[in-house]
């Protein structure tokens, strides 16, 4: 899929339990607490995967400085501090572990609301400081109050169970999650702009994206109540840093408790020295119980991809979760030679640019919809563009070749050559007026053809090897003029086949055993492509 992962390096301190069970598998590991960029250009070069936390910077530059690695772990939820669609275009796998530290951020974002009704920390270093203040801290009970949550995903779901025991109301904002399952969990779901003004606490637990960037900003706090108060555990930048100053200083922000940052860590310290604000250094995360998850997480997720099980947590291509599926495998060959032939098969044309529509059928086809459109692609761009190509790439790579792809699943259907089914891949690719169509099946474990244009090969026609396809009329008999040139040219030829007759034309399909350059036209033939799968 990606090729074969012998050496993994850790970095930022993972948890021991990472290497440990990477080394069980029989992996080899590199362990670095802290690297310079110039150390880690030079191992990340001697590695094929790398797992990170919050410190270390996979970057477009560090991705382009190996053509070795094949993925990244973050041992956390977050990849910011990791260049996705750089990975991406390049073919690494990035992924995260997206529960391995729920229940220590839920706790840290409760313990935070906690503090803000009660003025905890600061109280605690008035003490300190020598004074008996207990006016000033005068603190308000989180009963009967309001707690707005901001994405409903495992995260603000155990934060709601736990705010819920307090006596709180919970209301939140999902685009995804259904108003019927969060009033299962007694979350009223409502429109963002529903949400604000009845909270009197918000807090944020979603992934810092285009949309979510300055989410809670001036016309938050215009439209929320006087004093609301925010808590932010996720990533820094969902809540407008200098939006949220102003409110505070204006008194629309009652206090607000921050444990990330846009900058971290932050240089300017206004914000977090407001005496309204309390503040952690990205803490959520930071137990000794979520460490040692997520390190265990990306260790058995990375062997899982080592020993082909199916895979979790991939960010950058959910096609992946099922792609090591051993029963999958022979269909992915299948598409990616389709797919391969399929561009044999359109070139040369006046334009790049070739629409691909894929048909799936049966019910077990409709399982791999995802999978397959990649597969094909990977075929189709193999020698059309300088990078690397495979199931993580490929959508983009072909995206900015000007391939457009249709993937349509067709579970109750028959496939058009009933030798076929009852699951059938069908390719059709058009460019620059010309059309090709493809059905294969991979039923016997082997990528198997049935139909070129129309014509048919009843007992199917495995690809492999080498293999060149002629095009004939139907009252040519040519089998003998390709065997005879493919002989002169000293071509080990390994079979001969051709699909049943039609009255429009007839394949005729040479096997032989490496690539053969033939001098001259068989006569009574058209040389359509020369693939080796």
């Amino acid at each position: 899929m990606t090729g074969r992962i012998e050496r993994v390096l850790l970095l930022d301190g993972v948890d021991p339990v990472c290497g440990e069970v990477l080394s069980a598998a029989g992996l080899s590991v590199t362990t670095h607490a802290k690297l310079t960029k110039d150390q880690l250009l030079k191992e990340v070069a001697e590695h094929d995967g790398v797992v990170v936390r919050s410190a270390t910077k996979v970057t477009a530059e560090v991705l382009a400085a190996t053509d070795r690695l094949k993925v990244v772990g973050r041992a956390g939820t977050g990849v910011d501090n990791i260049d996705v669609p750089a990975a991406t275009r390049r073919g690494v796998i990035v992924m995260n572990t997206p529960g391995g530290n729920t229940l220590s951020a839920a706790e840290h974002t409760c313990a935070m609301i906690c503090a803000l009704s009660r003025h905890l920390p600061q109280a605690c270093a008035s003490l300190k400081a020598g004074k008996w203040d207990r006016k000033t801290y005068l603190g308000s009970e989180l009963h009967g109050k309001t707690l707005a949550i901001v994405g409903l995903g495992r995260i603000g779901r155990e934060v709601a169970k736990r705010m819920q025991a307090f006596g709180m109301t919970t209301i939140g904002y999902d685009p995804i999650i259904p108003k019927e399952v969060t009033a299962e969990w007694d979350v009223e779901s409502m429109a963002l702009e529903d949400l604000w003004p009845r909270a009197d606490y918000i807090t944020v637990h979603t992934p810092l994206l285009p949309h979510t960037r300055n989410l809670v900003g001036d016309a938050v706090f215009s439209a929320c109540k006087a004093g609301v108060r925010v808590v932010n555990v996720a990533r820094g930048g969902i809540v407008d840093e200098a939006a949220l100053l102003r409110a505070l200083e204006a008194g629309k922000c009652g206090g607000a408790a921050l444990d990330v940052f846009l900058e971290e860590p932050p240089t300017d310290l206004t914000l977090c020295q407001h005496p309204k604000v309390i503040c952690t250094p990205h803490l959520g995360a930071n137990t000794k119980e979520a460490q040692c998850r997520v390190a265990l997480e990306i260790a058995t997720q990375l062997v899982d991809m080592v020993k082909g099980r199916p895979l979790v947590g991939v960010v950058n291509a959910p096609a992946l979760t099922n792609a090591t599926k051993e029963a999958y495998r022979p269909w992915l060959e299948l598409a990616q030679a389709l797919g391969c032939l399929a561009n044999h098969l359109s070139q040369p044309a006046n334009t790049p640019a070739l629409t691909i529509t894929v048909d799936l059928y049966g019910t077990e086809m409709s399982k791999m919809k995802e999978l397959i459109g990649p597969a094909v692609l990977v075929g189709l761009l193999n020698g059309m563009t300088q990078n690397g190509i495979n199931l993580v790439n490929a959508p983009l790579l072909a995206q900015e070749q000007g391939v457009s792809l249709t993937v349509s699943t067709l579970p109750d259907q028959q496939p058009p050559v009933l030798a076929a089914a009852p699951e059938a891949v069908q390719v059709r690719v058009a460019r620059d007026g010309h059309v090709h169509t493809l059905l294969g099946n991979a039923a016997s474990g082997q990528p198997t053809l049935y139909s070129l244009d129309g014509c048919v090969w009843e007992s199917g026609l495995t690809l492999g090897r080498n293999m060149l396809f002629f095009c004939a009329a139907p009252t040519a008999t040519p089998l003998a003029a390709i065997a005879t040139q493919l002989l002169a040219e000293r071509a080990a030829v390994t079979s001969l086949l051709s699909s049943a007759p039609t009255s429009k034309e007839v394949w005729h399909v040479a096997r032989t055993e490496a690539t053969v350059v033939l001098p001259e036209a068989v006569p009574g033939t058209r040389l359509m492509a020369q693939v080796t799968f």
